[in-house]
């Protein structure tokens, strides 16, 4: 069975509909590097790992088996694009997740990955 069509028939309303649905493509763009970022085992980690609470840089390193310094290089990653935030009390930075929205996407991808 091939997955290409045998006749070539477009229908210039089905592909306006879709390309019309289709988001713009800076949020495409932005999009591709989170999935880009979550990618990377040791950060799909972190982020899970953020998912369940509050973590410290140490903490997160020692729950991860990690270096301090390999964890703070992820976490800069992970900042950037806006999947984590931290807040300082004292001397002590704390990371989580940036909003439900990462969680609502970790706990879909990984019910998908589980019924896989």
């Amino acid at each position: 069975m091939s997955d290409v069509c045998d006749v070539t028939q477009v229908s210039e309303r089905v592909v306006r509909e879709v390309r019309d649905a289709l988001p713009p493509e800076e949020t495409v763009l932005k999009l591709a590097e989170s999935f880009r970022a979550l990618s990377d085992p040791t950060r799909l980690k972190m982020v899970l790992a953020l998912s369940r609470r509050e973590l410290c840089v140490c903490n997160l390193a020692t729950a991860l088996g990690m270096s301090q310094s390999a964890i703070s290089h992820h976490l800069r990653t992970l900042r950037a694009l806006r999947l984590v935030k931290f807040r300082r009390e004292g001397r002590m930075v704390y990371y989580s997740l940036a909003d439900e929205h990462i969680l609502e996407l970790l706990s879909v991808g990984v019910e998908h990955a589980r019924e896989a």
